[in-house]
C-alpha cells in the first residue's frame, strides 16, 4: 500500500515524513506520537523523529496538540489545524470532512474514543503488514454518514447511521490450488468502550440491518420510478457487498467484556425486528485486546447472532473447528 503523501507540492520545506503526517492527522482527527510512528514508521526505535516533524508543523500552524486527559505525563495528542486542513483539501488527494478537530473538541471527553478507534485502525494496519495484506494509514474513515430513510436529512436523527469507522483491508490468502486469491473487506466498526448500554450497541445491530434492506424511494415530483418499480439498496452504490460489521469492546476487564458480549447476544436473538434481516448480516463482537494480541484472523471475533462459536472477521471457523464441525 504506497503511503499517504503531502498534498501541497510546492511546499518543499517539509521532510517526506512530514509531508505524510498531515493528511493522515486530517483523517483520523487525533493521534499520538506514538501511534504516528507505528502507522508511518514502523521500524523506528522511538518517536523522536515523528515528535520533531510535528513541531515542524506546529511552527507552521498546520497542527496543534491537547494535553491527553488521561495521562499524568502530559501526553499530547496531535491534530491538524483549519489551516492544516485548507492545505490538505486544496490538494483534493482525500475526500473533504466537514467534521474539523477544534481546540475544544481536541481536549474534550472524546479524546479516548476517538484514540480507540485509531488503534483499532491501527491494529489491522500492522498485522497486515506481518501477514503480507493490505491496509495502510489511510484505509479507514471515521463516521461516515449513510442514510437509513427517505425523508428528513438533519443529522443525528434517525435517518442516517453512521459507523464509528468503515475500514478497508485486502487480504490475500491461498486457494488450494497453488494460487492466492485477494480478498477486497469493508468493515463497519463500533467501539465501545463500556460507556453504553448494551441495548444500545443491540440498537446498533438494528440499525444495520435497516441499512442492509433500505431502498430509497423517489421523491415526489422528481425523477420517475423505474420500471416495475425496482430500484437497488442504497449500500449497493457505495460497495461491492454488504460489508461484514465488527463491534470492538474496551475499557473494562476481560470478564466484563464477556458479560457484555453475552447480554449483546440475547438482547439480539429476542429482536423480533432484527430476525429477518439476520441472513444479510455478517456481524461479530470482540475486544481491542484481542485485535491487537492476536490479529484479524484469529478466532476472536463472537458472532452477534446464532452460533456462538469463536470465529475469524470473516466470520469463519478455524480450520481445527470446521473439521470437527
Amino acid at each position: 500500500m504506497p503511503r499517504p503523501r503531502f498534498l501541497d507540492p510546492t511546499d518543499r520545506g517539509l521532510s517526506q515524513l512530514g509531508q505524510e503526517i498531515l493528511p493522515v492527522l486530517y483523517r483520523h482527527r487525533l493521534l499520538t506520537a506514538g501511534q504516528l510512528a507505528r502507522l508511518l514508521r514502523p521500524a523506528a526505535t522511538s518517536t523522536r523523529y515523528i515528535r520533531q516533524q510535528l513541531e515542524v508543523l506546529h511552527g507552521r500552524g498546520l497542527v496543534d496538540a491537547s494535553v491527553r486527559r488521561t495521562s499524568r505525563a502530559g501526553e499530547l495528542l496531535w491534530y491538524t489545524t483549519a489551516l492544516g486542513c485548507e492545505v490538505v483539501e486544496s490538494g483534493g488527494e482525500l475526500a473533504p470532512r466537514a467534521y474539523r478537530m477544534t481546540e475544544d473538541a481536541a481536549a474534550s471527553q472524546l479524546q479516548e474514543h476517538t484514540l480507540a478507534v485509531n488503534h483499532m485502525g491501527l491494529a489491522f494496519v500492522q498485522h497486515a503488514r506481518r501477514l503480507g495484506d493490505e491496509c495502510g494509514p489511510l484505509d479507514w474513515d471515521p463516521e461516515v454518514a449513510h442514510r437509513v430513510r427517505d425523508g428528513d436529512s438533519r443529522l443525528g436523527d434517525e435517518a442516517f447511521l453512521v459507523p464509528d469507522a468503515v475500514l478497508r483491508y485486502i487480504h490475500t490468502a491461498p486457494t488450494g490450488n497453488g494460487e492466492q486469491q485477494r480478498m477486497l473487506l469493508t468493515f463497519f466498526c463500533e467501539i465501545d468502550r463500556a460507556t453504553m448500554s448494551v441495548a444500545r450497541l443491540a440498537a446498533k445491530l438494528h440499525a444495520y440491518a435497516r441499512y442492509a434492506r433500505y431502498i430509497p424511494q423517489p421523491v415526489p415530483g422528481r425523477g420517475r420510478p423505474k420500471a416495475g418499480g425496482y430500484r437497488r439498496e442504497a449500500w449497493r452504490a457505495r460497495y461491492p457487498s454488504f460489508p461484514r460489521i465488527l463491534l470492538v469492546l474496551d475499557g473494562a476487564s476481560p470478564s466484563q467484556l464477556a458479560k457484555r458480549t453475552d447480554d449483546l447476544r440475547a438482547l439480539a436473538a429476542a429482536d423480533a425486528r432484527l430476525q429477518p434481516a439476520a441472513a444479510d448480516l455478517k456481524a461479530g463482537v470482540t475486544t481491542l485486546e484481542q485485535l491487537q494480541r492476536r490479529g484479524p484472523f484469529a478466532p476472536i471475533v463472537t458472532p452477534a447472532l446464532g452460533d456462538p462459536e469463536s470465529v475469524d472477521v470473516l466470520m469463519r471457523l478455524s480450520a481445527a473447528a470446521a473439521s470437527a464441525a
